[in-house]
């Protein structure tokens, strides 16, 4: 047998969704893998009804259906302050997870290094390595993951051809400021670099926090290849509807990359998703002040069971500091918590470039009552790990 490729070598499954079949194996509470466990919107899942019955069941045109691209132009010319061409900027893709490895495809060639902020999500650094990029990890410092500016230059000064952005940050909730965004701006112009933004959570802030489109601030729009999803913004991850948002000469390009990876977003989920691309402001209120009280409700738990956490200013996700617990193996950790606790967790090693072993990632996109019964449960969690120290 002859030799197989070793571009994967330095991978293993992903972590999140190997702690999703865990919590399975255990009957855990899954807050694992960052999925909710309630419905769509209803006017979603109505039209998804319809459309069983019409004639959607077969390919759409490759980089998106028209309606579906021009119902996404319109929402986010609204967001990103500037008219965005239905036809030559936009390719949708199968979820963001295409999205980011098309772009990254479409900016980088072998031998390109790639800056990517620690921690981060965990494809980033497979993205880079299966374009045959080498990544460059410049560290986000807790509690609230500000980066040091001269680090960050340092790294540019090795000349990357892209730096990844993700903001709202999974795994850390940091909501980059503008002050910030445009510090990484004025040195993505100075060294010519392309910045991939990962935005998926663009609708997930908490205030005062707020959201701002990287390819919207001054000079950015030629060098931004803009990724998200539809997934997180209207509970729909199963469907798989991601979209890359850019100046044409880089879409032309991400089109075929994404045609012959993918082909084309499944044409059924894209005509029912243009129901949810077209609601008013108003849904992105609620749902922002839904995830708000979601948030609030499962840090004040964390709080009275005196389990130290981070603060997310936006996504859905909170480390835990596990710290106390004496485990030099944070993937052991969450086995453990997920067999004898019965909550579902991502060791924290798994997001971060440097040795991190005592933070564990929980999210919170879940029903109130899901997360009481996490919270019951984690209430056992000294009595069940018994603190080392």
């Amino acid at each position: 047998m002859p030799k197989l490729s070793t571009r994967t070598d330095t991978f293993t499954d992903s972590v999140i969704r190997r702690m999703t079949r865990i919590s399975m194996q255990y009957g855990a509470v899954n807050l694992s893998q960052g999925f909710p466990d309630f419905d769509p919107p209803q006017a979603l899942l109505d039209r998804l009804a319809e459309v069983s019955r019409e004639d959607f069941h077969q390919y759409s045109i490759t980089w998106g259906a028209q309606n579906f691209r021009e119902a996404l132009a319109d929402k986010q010319s609204r967001l990103m302050g500037r008219a965005i061409d239905p036809n030559r900027e936009i390719v949708v893709t199968c979820g963001s997870t295409e999205a980011m490895m098309a772009a990254m495809m479409t900016a980088v060639d072998p031998g390109d290094k790639v800056i990517v902020f620690s921690p981060f999500y965990e494809n980033y650094g497979a993205d880079a390595i299966l374009s045959g990029a080498e990544p460059i990890y410049v560290p986000l410092r807790p509690p609230t993951f500000d980066f040091d500016a001269d680090e960050l230059e340092a790294a540019f000064r090795q000349k990357p051809k892209a730096l990844i952005l993700c903001n709202p940050s999974n795994p850390c909730g940091k909501v980059f400021t503008e002050a910030e965004l445009l510090t990484i701006a004025s040195l993505a112009e100075r060294y010519d670099t392309f910045v991939i933004t990962d935005e998926v959570y663009e609708h997930i802030v908490y205030a005062p926090h707020k959201h701002t489109y990287f390819a919207s601030l001054p000079g950015m729009w030629e060098r931004t290849i803009s990724c998200s999803s539809l997934s997180k913004t209207y509970s729909i991850t199963g469907w798989r509807l991601g979209y890359i948002i850019a100046a044409p000469e880089i879409i032309e390009n991400a089109k075929k990359v994404h045609d012959f990876l993918t082909v084309g977003a499944a044409a059924p989920l894209q005509e029912a998703a243009v129901t949810g691309l077209r609601f008013g402001d108003d849904y992105y209120r609620a749902l922002a002040d839904t995830y708000t009280a979601k948030r609030d409700l499962f840090l004040r738990g964390l709080d009275d069971l005196r389990i130290a956490h981070t603060v997310p200013q936006g996504a859905y996700y909170v480390l835990l500091d596990v710290s106390e617990f004496g485990f030099a193996d944070d993937l052991e950790f969450c086995e453990v918590l997920a067999r004898d606790v019965g909550v579902g967790a991502v060791p924290g090693s798994s997001f971060f470039h440097e040795p991190v072993n005592h933070l564990i990632r929980l999210h919170f996109a879940k029903r109130d009552e899901t997360l009481y019964d996490a919270l019951n449960r984690l209430e056992t969690l000294r009595a069940k790990i018994p603190p080392r120290k």
